[in-house]
């Protein structure tokens, strides 16, 4: 059975194996952002005066937003629950706790049942009597849909759930455990103290219609993601400028910035705003937090384009993990 030092192995043809997607040679990533937390930035820009209400507005619902991305973040089955991430090729395999299975799982019935994968097709047959359940569901086998419209489809048997993930055509086994020690050991989330100076009005730049930002994960794999426009704003009289990602009815922003590698994660923050309105998005770095990554090695985060590396310290939103 896999220990809370082994959690992150499961076996294939009969041995176990290292997982297909690692992290844990960072420093050649960290030398794509931490560069820039080599020196102090300016402080905020001057903004027009908000009123006092408003401010103590902002500073309660980025309160509330904290207790929401600590509900999500420890939830059972989030990213503190990752213990495997593998890749797989076209056959079938047996996934089980029991040592004679091709994928070793971390606790569960011995024998949860077979997956097979054929070409763009996966579907799993659970073992009789294994009180494995689909979609939360008795039955005795079914198609596996990935994380698309229409997905994931979740295998569960007792702390362990699984699922299957589409990566660029390829599928990959995701193995949760809501008794994994990065979850169970959680230390907490720290943040920055609330600024208002941070909460910025910026311009919207919007680019032609199909335009695309090449985006690198920390597999090193490069995808073009959707690239409605740029956020364009002032810190002391300096411009930057923010490229976004497309991300349903919202706009997703990867950054770096002069606090990378030291107050914050080195690989970068994540930001999410609500979509342009007339002609401006609002920019609130109180709410940027920390990538899954950040805690766990068994996701595929997005690196911060360089387009998107600001010569500037951030002092806003979420601390570096800390330590247990």
């Amino acid at each position: 059975m896999v220990g809370p030092r082994q959690s992150n192995r499961v076996r294939q043809n009969g041995r176990r194996i290292a997982p297909a997607i690692r992290i844990g040679n960072l420093a050649g990533l960290l030398l794509l952002v931490v560069g820039l937390s080599g020196c102090a930035g300016p402080a905020p820009r001057d903004q027009v005066m908000d009123s006092a209400d408003e401010i103590r507005q902002w500073e309660a619902d980025a309160a509330d937003w904290r207790a929401r991305r600590l509900a999500r973040l420890t939830e059972p089955f989030g990213w503190l629950s990752l213990v495997a991430l593998e890749y797989l090729e076209d056959g079938r395999w047996h996934l089980g706790s029991a040592e004679d299975n091709d994928f070793v799982l971390p606790s569960g019935p011995e024998h949860w049942g077979t997956l097979t994968i054929l070409g763009d097709q996966a579907w799993f047959e659970v073992e009789p009597g294994s009180a494995v359940s689909i979609d939360g569901n008795q039955v005795s086998e079914s198609e596996l849909l990935t994380d698309g419209p229409d997905g994931p489809t979740l295998v569960e048997a007792g702390t362990i759930q699984f699922q299957l993930l589409d990566r660029a055509g390829q599928f990959a086994l995701r193995v949760r455990d809501h008794q994994a020690p990065t979850r169970t050991g959680f230390a907490g989330l720290d943040y920055f103290p609330f600024n208002p100076d941070w909460r910025i009005t910026a311009r919207w730049v919007p680019h032609p219609p199909g335009s695309t930002l090449l985006v690198a994960n920390v597999l090193g794999e490069l995808i073009n993601e959707p690239n409605p426009g740029a956020a364009e704003f002032q810190v002391n009289g300096r411009d930057f400028g923010l490229e976004a990602v497309a991300s349903d009815d919202q706009l997703f922003f990867i950054l770096a910035d002069r606090t990378s590698g030291r107050e914050t994660y080195g690989l970068g923050r994540f930001l999410y705003s609500d979509l342009p309105e007339n002609g401006q998005v609002v920019l609130d770095f109180n709410r940027t937090y920390n990538p899954p990554c950040a805690f766990t090695e068994f996701s595929t985060c997005p690196l911060p384009p360089p387009e998107n590396r600001l010569d500037i310290r951030i002092e806003a939103g979420e601390l570096a993990p800390l330590s247990k």
